[in-house]
């Protein structure tokens, strides 16, 4: 992934803070000699004060072969999203139809290290940390190995703790624009209001003040 001076994030806290709120991703691990990688969509729970993202799988599932074979990975998310017309980004003293076309989006790759457990009670805490992650106190049963209603479940899967090792991260928003085109952006996203042009803005307004 390519990341351009002006699209990389601030400081490490703008991304740990995205993923507290995106939190589906993919998880891309690589397949046998001449096989493209898996990739495997899955919700996650990243723990910034671990450095460490933990998720689940079922046993079946192909990526585990895979996992315990090279436990190289990487978790890629991207969202908040948008198609930015041309014109939008017109130069100022240009007609409007030399404007280029962009995409704008949010993206943070972790590459990790993957540790499959299989303990359960290693597994029920995994479980809990991220189920309730998801799911407010009180809102779900506690998950403990052997015991009802989730303990008989336990074999037929098995937790995957994501050691980060390292992190990409990417926003683009149109950070090298000039403070009128990003203007001019702004307010057509307001415009056309489309499914994710509200966060697209948020992002490229706080980028902005933040200089």
């Amino acid at each position: 992934m390519l990341i351009h001076p002006w699209d990389a994030p601030r400081d490490d806290t703008e991304w740990q803070h995205w993923l507290t709120t995106h939190d589906f991703g993919q998880l891309a691990v690589n397949g046998p000699p001449g096989e493209p990688p898996f990739v495997q969509p899955l919700h996650f729970f990243y723990d910034p004060e671990r450095g460490e993202a933990i998720t689940h799988l079922a046993r079946p599932n192909p990526l585990l072969p895979a996992l315990a074979a090279d436990p190289q990975v990487v978790l890629s998310v991207v969202d908040d999203y948008a198609f930015i017309p041309g014109p939008w980004q017109a130069d100022p003293e240009g007609p409007p139809e030399h404007g280029v076309p962009t995409s704008f989006y949010a993206a943070v790759q972790l590459r990790c290290t993957a540790h499959l457990v299989d303990d359960p009670a290693e597994l029920a805490a995994l479980l809990n940390r991220q189920v309730g992650h998801f799911q407010p106190e009180g809102d779900s049963s506690t998950v403990a190995a052997g015991e009802a209603p989730y303990g008989r479940l336990l074999s037929g899967i098995r937790a995957v703790r994501l050691e980060v090792t390292g992190v990409r991260a990417k926003f683009k928003y149109a950070g090298k624009r000039a403070a009128g085109v990003q203007d001019r952006i702004a307010a057509g996203l307001v415009e056309r209001d489309g499914p994710r042009d509200a966060a697209a803005r948020e992002h490229l307004v706080r980028r902005r003040a933040q200089g």
